[in-house]
């Protein structure tokens, strides 16, 4: 089984080259430990320290200033290779977790066609519920717990929780992990943040249950027929044109300022202590 590649890759200049390094380490450890105990995948992340240079065979994961109006993160290059673009910016810490989301999903669903036929879920009396119907799933490894207060940390770097295959069961049994933190108890399970995308076989149209305020109960979108080469594209262009996408990413942010301090804090003691682990070698 070959080898992929993915490479993590500053091209906005301004964020902390150990910091991305870091990250980039800290997602290898987190494909090659945690995700391949549900998923059979092989493959390595690393940092690409020259914007200019992306190897052959390398999957890039850009960290952007900006994406533009209409545009979400994940693409197709004129050949087809999927490639990402994240959002990074000095002030915010949370693009490890973003960076670490378009990566797991870009290994799960190397082309945004993936999908899973599973039992339909509803939302009733503003809660969500098993329906009768029977959905095909667009297999989106983190969206359902993608916002930050389910993130876990390897060395440090804060990175997303994933969904496991087991998400797709027709129904919970004890014992078993629906997403890797836990943080989902059942299958097809939405979390505050999240989103679930899926083709309603009954009208052959794409919806999507968004819980976008915690506070509120999650709602229903009509998509419409899908275009485009890929589905996940497609619809993350879809969520990036419509008012949603502002107030879903605010909703990601908001959930864990706490922990987005914690880890600048210890950000900065683990350099501390490597740079006071340097000094016990000889030079």
């Amino acid at each position: 089984m070959s080898v992929i590649q993915v490479g993590l890759v500053d091209t906005t200049g301004e964020l902390d080259p150990e910091l991305v390094q870091a990250a980039a380490a800290a997602i290898n450890i987190q494909v090659t430990r945690d995700l391949t105990q549900f998923w059979p995948i092989t493959a390595t992340v690393r940092y690409l320290p020259d914007r200019s240079r992306i190897p052959s065979g390398v999957w890039p994961v850009r960290l952007v200033r900006h994406l533009p109006p209409g545009e979400g993160g994940f693409h197709l290059d004129k050949h087809n290779q999927p490639y990402a673009e994240v959002i990074g910016t000095p002030d915010d810490p949370g693009w490890t977790i973003d960076a670490s989301h378009e990566i797991l999903e870009m290994l799960v669903d190397p082309y945004g066609n993936r999908m899973h036929s599973s039992r339909g879920i509803e939302v009733v009396d503003g809660k969500l519920r098993d329906g009768t119907d029977e959905f095909s799933y667009l297999v989106e490894a983190c969206d359902p717990c993608e916002a930050n207060n389910h993130a876990y940390t390897i060395q440090g770097v804060a990175v997303s929780d994933f969904i496991t295959p087991h998400f797709y069961d027709p129904e919970a049994t004890p014992g078993t992990r629906y997403s890797f933190t836990g943080a989902l108890s059942g299958p097809r399970q939405l979390l505050p943040g999240g989103y679930i995308s899926f083709v309603n076989q009954e009208t052959d149209e794409w919806q999507q249950i968004l819980w976008v305020d915690p506070h509120s109960p999650p709602m229903v979108r009509d998509l419409g027929p899908a275009t485009g080469r890929s589905l996940r594209e497609w619809i993350d262009g879809a969520i990036a044109k419509s008012d949603q996408r502002q107030h879903v990413r605010r909703a990601i942010r908001e959930l864990a300022p706490a922990m987005l301090t914690h880890l600048r804090e210890r950000h900065a003691r683990l350099e501390k202590i490597a740079r006071r682990r340097a000094k016990l070698y000889p030079h």
